[in-house]
């Protein structure tokens, strides 16, 4: 199959050849199970300084279980997060860029494997704010700062992303109309460029900040620069639900990546609660029957979790 890919809008030309897109999991789950220690600020991103070949041996393993798309290693990696660690902002925006490059690494290894599969795309992550903040904001979104602070901490993420040649950004974990908006007005001065949009959730009507999904959508209704709308890192019942109200309210493609069902505790750095993924696959009928085109995994999840979504939705 041809590796030529339409950055005006990737997700339409992988739903041209497949039904159901398989995004990959949890890049931090992995990451751990190797040994590295993620209790940092930088968490995952971490690992970029460290030992960068990991990432690219996580990314490959998601592509060989069957991701048709996967979600580069900055979703912590940001210019004032490098910064605090005395690395400048030329270096920064190199290692930023090197998420993409790592990703694209993994494909290219991957697709000379290959036999006869739609070529995978990489998405670069834009996490909130509140990632940056590691305070677990990303699941509240009262930041209490301007629009301006948003868009000065945002672009030079966003920038370096494009400019490695992510194929689609990957708005996510978004808690915050606010924030939501300035993303969208940001990806209006890359004219080039596309990106989806995924909400955190305070429960299936309601985003993180108690905003209803009409006023989500309406921020991204007639823009065609955002070409999926959805959710990621919440548990499984309220994002299904999620989908719901979402789908009857636009017709983009809806993209859902849930967590294991399991609750981020800010203040021990730990997740509690009962983990509602060991059947995965076939939660994800629900998904699907709710609307959602995208599916993978978010936070706990493993590569043998996108297999078998992969292998479900392989002829459907």
């Amino acid at each position: 199959m041809s590796n030529r890919i339409n950055k005006r809008n990737p997700i339409k030309q992988l739903l041209e050849t497949k039904k159901t897109i398989i995004l990959d999991g949890a890049l931090a789950t992995e990451l751990e199970t190797y040994g590295f220690d993620l209790d940092d600020p930088l968490w995952s991103a971490r690992v970029l300084l460290e030992n960068p070949d990991a990432i690219r041996k996580v990314h490959a393993d998601y592509f060989r279980n069957g991701a048709d798309i996967a979600i580069t290693a900055s979703y912590q990696a940001t210019i004032d997060g490098f910064k605090q660690r005395g690395i400048d902002e030329d270096k920064a925006r190199t290692l930023i860029k090197d998420t993409v490059r790592l990703a694209q690494e993994a494909r290219s290894d991957v697709w000379r494997e290959a036999d006869d599969r739609a070529y995978p795309v990489v998405a670069g992550s834009v996490g909130p704010y509140g990632a940056y903040l590691a305070d677990g904001s990303e699941y509240i979104g009262n930041y209490g700062v301007t629009d301006e602070r948003l868009k000065e901490f945002h672009r030079p993420r966003i920038e370096a992303l494009i400019e490695a040649g992510a194929d689609v950004l990957a708005f996510e974990t978004i808690p915050s109309l606010q924030e939501a908006k300035v993303l969208t007005e940001l990806l209006g001065e890359y004219p080039g460029a596309s990106a989806w949009l995924s909400f955190s959730l305070k429960n299936g009507s309601q985003i993180s900040d108690g905003t209803e999904w009409r006023r989500c959508i309406d921020v991204i209704e007639g823009r065609e620069q955002v070409v999926a709308v959805g959710v990621n890192c919440a548990p499984i019942p309220d994002a299904t639900e999620a989908v719901g109200h979402i789908r009857a309210l636009t017709d983009k493609p809806i993209i859902l990546y849930p967590n294991s069902g399991e609750t981020y505790d800010p203040d021990t750095n730990d997740w509690y609660g009962e983990r509602s993924c060991q059947r995965f696959d076939e939660q994800s009928d629900r998904w699907v029957e709710a609307g959602a085109t995208i599916i993978g995994g978010c936070c706990r999840t493993t590569p043998d979790h996108i297999q078998s979504l992969a292998r479900r939705w392989q002829n459907r």
